[in-house]
C-alpha cells in the first residue's frame, strides 16, 4: 500500500474495542492456579476489556474439555452477563479433513455459557481449498450464530495459515461472521484488510493479533492480544488516551511495545513464559511455571520485566 493510501486509515479519537486473552496461571505444585486466573479475569473485565479465555495465552491447544469448561464457567460467573469470547479449537494432525463434528461440540461448549467463539484454525480446516475453507466457516456460522474468525501465522502454531484477501473478503461476506483476529505480524497484510472492510463492510472488526506494532488502533484495528494479558488497566488506559486525543497516548504505548517485543522475540510461543514471569513479579499469580509443553524463558528475563514493570509504574503513577 501507498503511504497516502496507508494515511487514510488513520482514525484519531475513536473508541478502540480492546479483547485481553487470559493467561492460565499455575501454581508451584503444577496445578492451575485458578484464584489467579479468576482474580485476573476479574480485573480485565473491570478495565473494560473483554476477556478471553482457552485462547494460546489458555493453552488452548494443550488442555483438555474439563479444563476448558472450567475456565468458561468460571468467566461467566465472574462478570455476570458481560461480554467475553473464548478459543474453539479442535486438534488434528496434518492430512486430516475438515471435522466440522469436532468443531460444533467446541461451539456447543462456549455457547453453552454465552461466550463467543474464536475459531482456531486447524490442519483440516486450513489444508482446503479457498472455496472449502470459505463454506467451512459458512457452516460454523450457520451452526452458532456470531463468531469471530483467526487467522494464524505459522511462528505461532503449526496449523495456522494467513489468507489470501479474496478469501478474508468471503470471509467478511458471512453475516454470523462479525470479525477476524489478524495474526501474521504483518502491518501490510493488515492494512489491506483495514482498507477492504472500510470499502465493503463497515461494521466487521479487525482485531489486530500483531503484538509488534500494537499502534495498529490507530488506523481503525480494535484488538486481541496476548501482549495485553500483561498489562490490562494499562491497555485501557492508553486506548481511553486514544479515544479523548490525550498525547499520553504515545508515551505509554511505546512503553506497552517495548514491553511486546522483548516478550514476543523468538521462539514466540514462549510470551506465554514471559506472562507469568511479568505477573508473577506483580503479585497477581501464585508462580511463574508455565503448562509442561509450552517453551520457556530464561530467569534472566526477570530483571528486565521488572524494569518494564517499574517504569509502567512510574508512568502511571
Amino acid at each position: 500500500m501507498t503511504a497516502a493510501a496507508i494515511a487514510e486509515l488513520f482514525q484519531p479519537q475513536r473508541k478502540i474495542t480492546g479483547m485481553s486473552a487470559i493467561l492460565l496461571p499455575f501454581a508451584a505444585d503444577g496445578s492451575i492456579d485458578w484464584e489467579g486466573f479468576a482474580a485476573h479475569v476479574q480485573r480485565t473485565h473491570g478495565a473494560g476489556l473483554a476477556p478471553a479465555v482457552n485462547m494460546d495465552t489458555g493453552y488452548g491447544n494443550l488442555i483438555d474439555d474439563t479444563i476448558r469448561r472450567q475456565a468458561l464457567k468460571l468467566t461467566r460467573e465472574l462478570i455476570g452477563d458481560g461480554q467475553f469470547v473464548a478459543g474453539a479449537f479442535v486438534g488434528d494432525t496434518p492430512g486430516d479433513a475438515f471435522n466440522m463434528d469436532a468443531y460444533r461440540q467446541q461451539l456447543d461448549l462456549i455457547q453453552e455459557y454465552a461466550g463467543t467463539p474464536v475459531i482456531f484454525q486447524s490442519y483440516g480446516l486450513t489444508g482446503q481449498s479457498d472455496a472449502g475453507i470459505a463454506d467451512a466457516y459458512r457452516q460454523i456460522g450457520e451452526h452458532c450464530g456470531e463468531f469471530i474468525g483467526f487467522e494464524l501465522g505459522t511462528m505461532f502454531a503449526p496449523f495456522g495459515k494467513i489468507y489470501s484477501l479474496e478469501l478474508y473478503a468471503e470471509l467478511m461476506g458471512i453475516p454470523q461472521c462479525s470479525g477476524a483476529k489478524h495474526s501474521s505480524l504483518s502491518r501490510e497484510l493488515e492494512w489491506q484488510r483495514l482498507a477492504l472492510r472500510n470499502k465493503t463492510r463497515p461494521d466487521f472488526r479487525v482485531f489486530t493479533g500483531n503484538d509488534l506494532a500494537i499502534d495498529m488502533v490507530m488506523y481503525g484495528s480494535d484488538y486481541l492480544l496476548g501482549l495485553s494479558t500483561f498489562a490490562p488497566e494499562e491497555f485501557a488506559q492508553r486506548d481511553a488516551y486514544w479515544e479523548s486525543g490525550d498525547p499520553r497516548f504515545y508515551e505509554l504505548n511505546d512503553l506497552l511495545q517495548y514491553l511486546g517485543f522483548f516478550a514476543f522475540r523468538n521462539p514466540v510461543p514462549a510470551y506465554k513464559h514471559s506472562a507469568a514471569q511479568f505477573l508473577h513479579d506483580r503479585g497477581w499469580i501464585q508462580s511463574s511455571l508455565t503448562h509442561p509443553n509450552s517453551p520457556q524463558r530464561p530467569d534472566s528475563d526477570e530483571p528486565i520485566l521488572h524494569d518494564i514493570l517499574q517504569r509502567l509504574e512510574a508512568l502511571n503513577g
